[in-house]
């Protein structure tokens, strides 16, 4: 069977930038405390008028323009989002509808951070069994609509913006070589939205109990995804006999930058090989991982024949990898 590349990338980010010396004026925290911490300086917020599919009708349409192709040529849309537009319809079919993809199904996908590996995995199985050519894939988020801005230990950490990627059937060696995804449910509680769902529908006493925001269990979330990460990425490289100098760059999830260099460290990787940008768009979720591949594709970090590995984890609990040869 065929394995699935990716064609093109994309991304956009909102005009708004808000620093850490703003969030000084919005709750007891220090420019100091949160770089020292997390390595954000800053992130993007959307304006009121921008939901998710705005931004990733603007990172869609990046990507369509770099590969040379039309709406019409998209066969599946999927959307990796944690902060849909609303429960439904999806936003993928908002985003179809935007596009004018009028003959492309399209769909959702909710693994929050790891999401846009998820919904790269069933691109990948489509375009492998034959049934699609050509898939655009999207994260995409406004976490900032969910975001507590008076909680301090997770205002400072998120951000909003949309990645893409089009991937159509690989010639040669090139293309995904291996997708692996996992979860475990039993640790949901460590990051989630309790509110608006069939279990706290909106009412006063939810709004009340601010159950509408992200909650977030920091120690036990940052100790679960470095040693979670470290046996991910050591797994993906044995999967194919692969030492870590054999990696050009990892593109990791843009949560906390000690996660990041805690994860390199452990698995022999040095910092110079990994993609960093969380210094400029905080935690993005799904859209991190895309808006940190299209700015390495810009910058001509990832040439043809690299190893490039995508690593992510995030709410449900959910965790996953990708190997891709460029």
């Amino acid at each position: 069977m065929p394995r699935a590349r990716i064609v093109s990338t994309g991304s956009y980010v909102p005009e708004r930038v808000l620093t850490n010396r703003e969030l000084e004026q919005m709750v007891d925290t220090s420019d100091e405390w949160i770089i020292e911490r997390t390595g954000i300086r800053e992130r993007r917020i959307a304006s009121e008028k921008q939901a998710s599919s705005d931004l990733a009708y603007e990172a869609a349409k990046s990507a369509l323009k770099r590969a040379g192709l039309k709406p019409k040529d998209l066969d599946l849309i999927i959307v990796a989002s944690v902060t849909p537009d609303m429960p439904f319809p999806s936003t993928a079919c908002i985003l179809q509808a935007k596009l004018g993809a009028k003959d492309a199904a399209a769909l959702d996908v909710n693994a929050a951070c790891s999401g846009f590996i998820y919904s790269l995995s069933m691109a990948n199985a489509f375009i492998s069994s034959g049934q699609y050519r050509c898939v655009l894939v999207v994260g995409a988020e406004t976490l900032s609509k969910i975001t507590d801005w008076e909680d301090r230990s997770t205002c400072v950490l998120f951000g909003d913006g949309a990645g893409a990627a089009i991937l159509g059937p690989a010639d040669g060696d090139a293309g995904i070589l291996s997708v692996r995804l996992h979860s475990d449910g039993s640790m949901g509680d460590l990051l989630t939205l309790p509110g608006g769902g069939s279990r706290n529908p909106v009412s006063k006493d939810t709004i009340k109990k601010r159950l509408h925001y992200i909650k977030m269990k920091g120690n036990e979330t940052f100790k679960f995804a470095v040693k979670t990460l470290e046996k991910l990425v050591a797994d993906t490289l044995a999967e194919f006999r692969l030492k870590p100098s054999d990696i050009s760059l990892l593109i990791p999830h843009q949560a906390n930058l000690r996660i990041i260099k805690a994860t390199a460290e452990r698995v022999g990787l040095p910092i110079e090989k990994v993609f960093v940008n969380i210094d400029k768009y905080g935690n993005t979720s799904a859209a991190s991982i895309p808006i940190a591949l299209d700015e390495a594709v810009r910058c001509e970090r990832v040439r043809p024949g690299d190893y490039l590995m995508l690593e992510a984890f995030g709410g449900g609990i959910t965790w996953a990898s990708a190997l891709i040869r460029w």
